[in-house]
């Protein structure tokens, strides 16, 4: 009895180790994720996400001055993680065809992610109340993705593989072939979102017009 007494006394107390603030927004990103997907904007409190993030509303706050705050900065770390994808994906291919290829195929994994589609749905509903929100998912994603492609393009365009005017309203245009009308089927729809193997599909015919075109050469 003596050596188990010794034993529990033995054992190292102290308070529970902290989360960090970065451990904590993830947490607050992925509550705040599925809340306004299942609630809506307007409709979720800042009480109800910190509750469900296990925080107080103090510490909420500390982190995000405001609601809309909280959107922006969660929009911009779930397109934080795949952008870089988009930026050196494909660039290093000997065979230009095959590099566009990855490069969209990393562009349609960002526009084409459920979450990504879920929250432009939200965006889309409340953006008559709440017009902040369009503009920090266009700056924080669409506006990334077509910039990132068009760097792409323009190293592609250096390297004499490619002839282009315009950079930035071809990168506009491919992700536009690649990824709008699936995301519009979904959003206004209800279609499931394409497979992997229907998004490669796509995004080689999409590569193949831009390299060669459609038309019929005259006999």
């Amino acid at each position: 009895m003596a050596q188990e007494k010794s034993s529990t006394e033995a054992r190292p107390r102290g308070r529970p180790q902290l989360r960090s603030d970065d451990e904590t927004r993830k947490i607050v990103f992925d509550t705040a994720r599925h809340a306004f997907a299942a609630n809506g904007f307007a409709a979720t409190s800042t009480e109800e996400l910190a509750r469900g993030a296990g925080i107080s509303t103090k510490t909420l706050y500390r982190l995000f001055p405001n609601k809309a705050a909280l959107f922006e900065a969660m929009v911009a770390d779930r397109l934080d993680r795949e952008l870089s994808d988009v930026q050196l994906r494909g660039i290093d291919h000997a065979d230009i065809e095959e590099g566009l290829r990855a490069a969209l195929l990393a562009c349609a994994d960002i526009a084409l992610d459920p979450d990504v589609v879920a929250l432009q749905r939200i965006v889309l509903q409340e953006s008559a109340g709440f017009p902040d929100l369009a503009s920090a998912f266009y700056r924080n994603g669409i506006a990334r993705t077509a910039a990132a492609l068009a760097r792409w393009l323009r190293v592609q365009v250096k390297r004499e593989r490619i002839r282009l005017d315009n950079a930035e309203e071809a990168a506009g245009m491919l992700i536009g072939m690649v990824a709008s009308a699936p995301q519009r089927a979904a959003i206004y729809g209800g279609v499931p979102l394409p497979s992997r193997k229907e998004v490669e599909r796509r995004v080689r015919t999409v590569a193949a017009l831009f390299l060669d075109g459609c038309r019929v050469a005259p006999a």
